[in-house]
Formats: C-alpha cells, structure tokens, sequence
C-alpha cells in the first residue's frame, strides 16, 4: 500500500469525466471557454458508483463545480466494476481529453492503463482512494481523505460512546467493512486495529467483520447473518453511514434497541446518518467530507496549466456525538 503521505488530500474534491465504455453509465457535457477565457479544459472522470449517499453527494460536488469552473466534463459511472473504469480510462485516452481523474474501485490493477495514460501525455489525477503501483510518476496526485486516520478517530469515539454509555466488561464488536480490496475499507480497518491493539486489546474484540459493499442492503443483509451467528454482539463499527443504517434495520428486526443494546460508531456524516444520530440510533459519525469538486478543479488547472502541486494536505473533519447531531444536522449540506 502507498504511503498516505505521498498523497493530495483535502476535504473538497473528487472529480469528474466520461466513458464510452459498455457496461458504464455514460454523461458527457460541454461548458464551452473556461472561466480564464483560454481553451476550455476537457477533464474526463471515472466514477466508483452510486453505491451510497456519500458518494451521490460527491458526484454532485464533482459535477456542480465542473460547470462552475466551465470545463467540458466526460463523467462515467463505473457501477463498483473495475473493467468498466479501465474502459472509461482508455476511451479518454482515444478522446485525448486534458486531465484523467477516477477514484478507484479497489488499490490494485492499474499500472497497465496508467502507464497508456502516461503514454499519451495526459496526467491522471486520483480522486478519494488510492492505489497500489510500483510507479508513482503514473499519476499527479491523490485529492481525498486519510482513511487510516479515520479508522483511529473511531476508535478513539468509541471510547468515549462506552463511557457515555456506562458500558462495563468485554466489548464484543461486529464490523462491516466496505468494499474488498477498496482504500477506505483497509485503511479504516487498520486505524480502527491500531487503536484496539494499542489500547485495548484485554477488552475488545472483532468477533465477527465482513463487507457489505458500502450499500445499505449489503449493511442489512450481513448485520441479519452477524445476531444469528453472535447474538451477544454490543457494537458495531461500520465503515459507511449507509451500511449503518442497514444495519439498523437488522437490529430493530432482531428486537434488540440500536444505539443501546447495541452502541454503533460509523464514518461518513451524510444527512440520513446525522438522522439516525439525531434518533439515538447511532452513537458517533467520524466524519469524511465528500464534497471535493472544488478542490479536484483548482487542481486540475494546475496540472493542465503545468504547475505543480503538494503531495500532502491534511483534511479538517469532524467527529460527532448524539448530543451534537440535532444541532449539526441542519448544516448538513450531504
């Protein structure tokens, strides 16, 4: 795994682009001159999905700012399939857009169409997630979260929710993991052991982690499996709001109380989350802002215009309670 430190990360931007390929959802649209009046910039982007409110809202952050920054944007929905960003990346390649950015479905398998991307003389910018490459000249940069540092600050939140709670002997946690293979599913799994292993390793334990895709039905399908197979579960920790929320369902199904019987601490900080929280049905949100359109096309005209960019910028986010989630949710803008 690439060193997190060689990465761009900010809090407001992942960006846009196209596809030709088959199995995608394609939408490409023109804006005519760019704000500067020079030639308008064609930025091709291949998106993850729409596997979740987190990223609908990115799609939207990604897209409104195109507009706003007037670049012709070429967007793709990879719909969680990798081959179909591979394909959305080569047809941009063909196209002979001005900047590539994606974020990538999982860390691996790159390398080759990055290396055409290189080829062709066009530079690709990571959105979100990164990846794994032998090669780091084989993109710009990475404009996203820390994904580990977001694993210790759940970790970290939990302690205090158990307090809050009262909750006294062995804290037995369920996890729902995102995607196999994806950035934010390693990494928050690794900050969140980190934390466990330096602090509490006499007193918590996994007893059971699977991935539930980052979806909702994924988060409700598996947490079922999690009370038949560990009925004496109290916790759970969920790599996205939605698997949460999934979840949740579960919980209630099973008779058991969310945010009780079972004290739960999720990332991400969608509204639908911030909702739950507001009910007493998730204890904490460790947040990660999704919106990084803004961000993504500052970048992007620097890297068209041939500037340089810094390989590191810390994200300010935030990390929320049930006490504070009625007052926050009328900021929530995702």
């Amino acid at each position: 795994m690439l060193n997190r430190r060689n990465f761009l990360t900010a809090a407001i931007g992942v960006a846009a682009a196209g596809t030709l390929a088959a199995c995608a959802k394609e939408d490409d649209s023109s804006t005519g001159t760019s704000s500067s009046g020079s030639k308008t910039i064609t930025l091709g982007f291949s998106q993850v999905g729409s596997e979740s409110g987190w990223r609908s809202a990115n799609t939207d952050s990604v897209k409104s700012a195109a507009k706003e920054a007037g670049y012709n944007l070429k967007f793709s929905d990879a719909q969680q399939k990798q081959e179909n960003q591979i394909s959305a990346i080569r047809s941009y390649i063909a196209q002979k857009v001005d900047v590539i950015a994606f974020s990538p479905v999982v860390v691996t398998g790159w390398d080759a169409v990055l290396k055409e991307a290189k080829a062709a003389k066009i530079p690709v910018v990571l959105t979100d997630r990164s990846v794994e490459t032998s090669d780091e000249s084989l993109y710009v940069t990475l404009v996203g979260s820390d994904f580990t540092d977001e694993g210790r600050r759940a970790g970290k939140i939990l302690e205090k929710v158990l307090t809050k709670a009262g909750h006294k002997g062995a804290v037995k946690i369920a996890q729902l993991e995102g995607t196999t293979g994806a950035a934010p599913a390693i990494e928050r799994a690794k900050g969140f052991k980190e934390v466990m292993d330096a602090d509490h390793a006499d007193d918590w334990k996994i007893v059971v982690s699977q991935t539930g895709d980052f979806t909702r039905a994924g988060g409700k399908q598996v947490m079922a499996a999690f009370l038949q197979s560990n009925p004496d579960i109290n916790v759970l920790f969920a790599h996205n709001d939605d698997m949460a929320i999934g979840a949740i369902q579960s919980i209630e199904a099973a008779g058991k109380k969310p945010g009780k019987d079972i004290l739960i601490v999720s990332i991400d900080g969608v509204k639908d989350g911030f909702v739950a929280m507001s009910e007493g049905k998730i204890n904490a949100i460790v947040e990660c802002n999704p919106l990084l359109g803004p961000q993504l096309m500052e970048v992007v005209k620097t890297v068209h215009d041939g500037g340089t960019v810094e390989r590191w910028i810390k994200t300010k986010e935030g990390d929320f309670m049930q006490d504070q989630a009625k007052a926050a949710l009328p900021t929530r803008k995702y």
